[in-house]
């Protein structure tokens, strides 16, 4: 069930995250891609960054996503734009699959899926292990603005410790002697887009399947959400770009 509500919340967003195209993208051109490179995206959802990479640099991809929706999405959008095999998708849990690869890529992306590997040090050590020396790291995580109130804690689910400062997320990095190049951060109106497209998009799910049994539960979850967010999430809850690079 979960799945799917967080696949209809979803179905609208070309990034499943809080930041704009253009500023991802003015992140990434921070990376000197060359033709032919290898990158990979942890968590790609629809893997949309990976095919305007693709079609942008003529580089290879390799995505490693589980939400089989997600995937289906990415296929359709992708081969009609890109060479197909330009982009390798590995539907399979990232924990499993990252000891595999070891310094593979010339650069590593992992944008709000650090949960997929364990935790933000987890997914910088795996990514920089995957890295050839000279490639790049970007990792997108969430920080703490200010300390986070209990009660927003709990509605959460979470623990304060699950999370760093904006400065802190840069220090990890270089606590693992990795180089930091590039930082940003998503401003209120990302947030906002991205906040407001995914409540709308249960809201009118809700609204036009009234009889799907789920429809109850998630009609609940998803006001919940978005007052939690108005209440506290807007004024706690940061969002970061961390670009490094790898000796």
């Amino acid at each position: 069930m979960g799945n799917k509500f967080s696949v209809i919340a979803h179905e609208n967003h070309q990034i499943c995250n809080p930041v704009s195209h253009d500023k991802l993208m003015g992140v990434l051109d921070k990376i000197p891609f060359r033709k032919d490179a290898h990158v990979l995206d942890i968590g790609a959802g629809k893997c949309g960054l990976l095919i305007d990479l693709i079609e942008r640099y003529e580089l290879f991809g390799t995505a490693i996503e589980i939400e089989e929706a997600f995937i289906d999405e990415a296929r359709e959008n992708a081969f009609p734009r890109i060479d197909t095999g330009r982009l390798e998708i590995v539907n399979e849990d990232a924990k499993q699959v990252m000891a595999q690869y070891e310094e593979t890529f010339d650069a590593a992306i992992c944008l709000g899926a650090t949960h997929a590997i364990g935790d933000y040090r987890a997914t910088l050590e795996a990514m920089s292990r995957s890295v050839k020396s000279g490639g790049y790291l970007l990792v997108g995580e969430g920080y703490w603005k200010q300390q986070p109130e209990a009660e927003y804690l709990d509605a959460l689910g979470a623990k304060e410790e699950e999370l760093h400062t904006h400065a802190e997320n840069i220090r990890v990095g270089e606590e693992l002697g990795l180089i930091p190049m590039w930082a940003a951060v998503t401003n209120e109106d990302e947030w906002d887009h991205y906040e407001w497209l995914y409540s709308s998009s249960v809201e009118k799910y809700c609204l036009e399947h009234p009889d799907d049994s789920d429809v109850e539960w998630m009609s609940d979850r998803i006001r919940k959400w978005r007052n939690t967010y108005l209440r506290w999430g807007r004024d706690t809850l940061g969002f970061g770009l961390y670009l490094f690079y790898k000796k």
